[in-house]
């Protein structure tokens, strides 16, 4: 799929794309400490330009599959600088339609309301541009700051997975948290 740019009141979101890369990875490498506790373990080389870059044209492959997307935000006042990204994979076509969200921010900008900005405009491209049924994302019970950010976004609790994802090395819990698309088909 193509994906168009999108923008909320204070961000441009950008679709991945290998250009990015420089800013990606300057955006891992700014927030390396405050991501570690809820990211799983990375290569040694996941901040360098080489490795965003490679990730971005993977990003940009999924979306031309119509497997996945990803926007990286940015600041208008400061567009050369990435705060966070927002994605949906795993996107299941069909009768099921649906897909798995995931999203992080700049650990400065922590409730200043862009992540929300970000998520509801992905949401919204989500199930007014896809017509997707249903969104999905699995949080860490620890992770209050985005449990919350998913209430604001009108998503809410399903249930728990016990050791769901490994993360630094430990299987962690998760919350499931869900949106459904009330407007849709």
């Amino acid at each position: 799929m193509k994906l168009p740019a999108l923008e909320t009141q204070r961000l441009i979101l950008l679709p991945a794309h290998p250009r990015l890369a420089k800013r990606t990875a300057a955006f891992y490498e700014k927030n390396k400490a405050f991501l570690q506790p809820f990211e799983p373990t990375y290569d040694p080389k996941f901040t360098t330009k080489g490795y965003q870059r490679a990730l971005l044209k993977a990003d940009a492959k999924a979306a031309r599959d119509n497997s996945g997307l990803r926007y990286w935000c940015f600041r208008k006042e400061a567009p050369d600088t990435a705060v966070g990204c927002v994605a949906l994979t795993s996107i299941v076509w069909g009768a099921f339609r649906s897909a798995t969200v995931a999203y992080k921010t700049d650990g400065d900008l922590l409730r200043q309301g862009y992540a929300a900005e970000a998520l509801n405009a992905v949401v919204a491209l989500a199930f007014e541009g896809l017509n997707l049924h249903r969104l999905e994302a699995s949080i860490m019970p620890r992770n209050a700051a985005s449990l919350a950010l998913a209430r604001k976004c009108g998503f809410s609790e399903e249930g728990r997975s016990p050791r769901y994802i490994r993360i630094n090395g430990v299987w962690e819990d998760h919350i499931h948290m869900v949106r459904l698309n009330e407007e849709g088909e």
